[in-house]
């Protein structure tokens, strides 16, 4: 299978690495706007897998390399435009998220995968990770019974750049709109309300650029399982990915592993021994490789995307919601975010 990548930054090299270690992958295509960065990372690449094709294309040739599919993972304000083009040329997409910078342009592009025959695969990784999916299993099988609570955590350890926080979008945007899709594929239910609140004891920068390094919100489920979500920018102890859902019958526990970044106040007690995750491409590294591997199934036409943009975009709008609730200090049903 032959896989193009554009945008080779962080996690487009990552990604690029990940690629050329699949069984299915014959040869990668890569290319960014920077003409040093694709020279230096495929060096990288060339050294890491001698025995791999790597090939370099600038972004214009890219869609015409005879592709068997495309990986996005350039800024953010490049996937809109990538999507439309991959779209438009047939060749099946991933993108990382988000699909695009706005909530619109969300909704147009979910529009525009509604309308055509060539499949996009969004990244939300968890999807894609063994405990999550266990998670979900114990929930559609019934073994829990009914679930009338879960709590969901996304903790990173230190925060980002400065510069990146006025592009971010805000915490819920960034952050918690992972818990946000995970929510609805553990469960199978939607979001029917919000209510959000956020704070800042960290850097300046959060508050200058309008958002929190801390945000909680309680969501309302469809069902009326209520959902305690908490994301932060400052868990010094280690990066912290659980979900915790609790039903009639047993709760089950996404992430509470020997890397559970924090320590018990019990004097008799060693959990966890460590070591930590310190990022979330170390913490969610096995479900990135098996997203990846997922997604040339995708184009290869043998499984359907495992997260639409339909998928990412029902996330998206969870994320609006609690930021409007966070502005205006009041609950807000998923009904006043357009997109329905």
């Amino acid at each position: 299978m032959r896989i193009g990548l554009i945008g080779l930054g962080r996690i487009g090299a990552f990604h690029a690495d990940t690629l050329l270690g699949l069984p299915a992958l014959t040869s990668l295509v890569i290319s960014d706007a920077r003409p040093e960065t694709v020279a230096r990372v495929a060096e990288d690449l060339r050294v890491g897998h001698p025995d791999a094709t790597v090939e370099t294309v600038t972004p214009g040739e890219l869609l015409g390399a005879g592709l068997d599919g495309l990986v996005i993972a350039t800024a953010t304000p490049g996937h809109a435009e990538w999507i439309r083009a991959g779209i438009a040329a047939g060749v099946p997409t991933f993108c990382e998220k988000p699909v695009a910078a706005s909530l619109g342009e969300t909704i147009e592009l979910a529009r525009l995968e509604a309308d055509s025959a060539t499949p996009v695969h969004i990244g939300h990784q968890r999807r894609l990770d063994a405990g999550f999916r266990r998670a979900r299993e114990a929930v559609a099988s019934g073994e829990l019974g009914f679930v009338h609570t879960i709590r969901a955590t996304t903790h990173d350890q230190a925060p980002p750049p400065a510069e990146f926080i006025p592009t971010s979008g805000g915490i819920f945007r960034d952050c918690g709109v992972h818990d946000f899709d995970a929510i609805r594929f553990v469960t199978g239910r939607e979001i029917a309300s919000v209510y959000a609140v956020g704070s800042n004891k960290g850097a300046d920068f959060f508050a200058d650029a309008g958002d929190v390094d801390t945000g909680a919100a309680v969501l309302t489920l469809d069902d009326d399982t209520i959902v305690l979500m908490s994301t932060t920018r400052y868990n010094g102890g280690g990066h912290d990915v659980r979900m915790e859902v609790m039903g009639e019958l047993g709760t089950i526990a996404v992430g509470l592993d020997h890397s559970l970044p924090m320590f018990s106040a019990e004097a008799d007690v060693d959990f966890p021994r460590g070591p930590q995750h310190w990022s979330f491409m170390d913490r969610f590294r096995p479900a990135y490789r098996t997203e990846l591997a997922t997604f040339c199934e995708v184009a290869a036409g043998r499984v359907p995307s495992p997260c639409t943009i339909a998928d990412a975009l029902a996330a998206y709008r969870t994320a609006e919601a609690c930021e409007l609730s966070r502005a205006q200090r009041r609950p807000v049903d998923l009904t006043e975010i357009e997109g329905l």
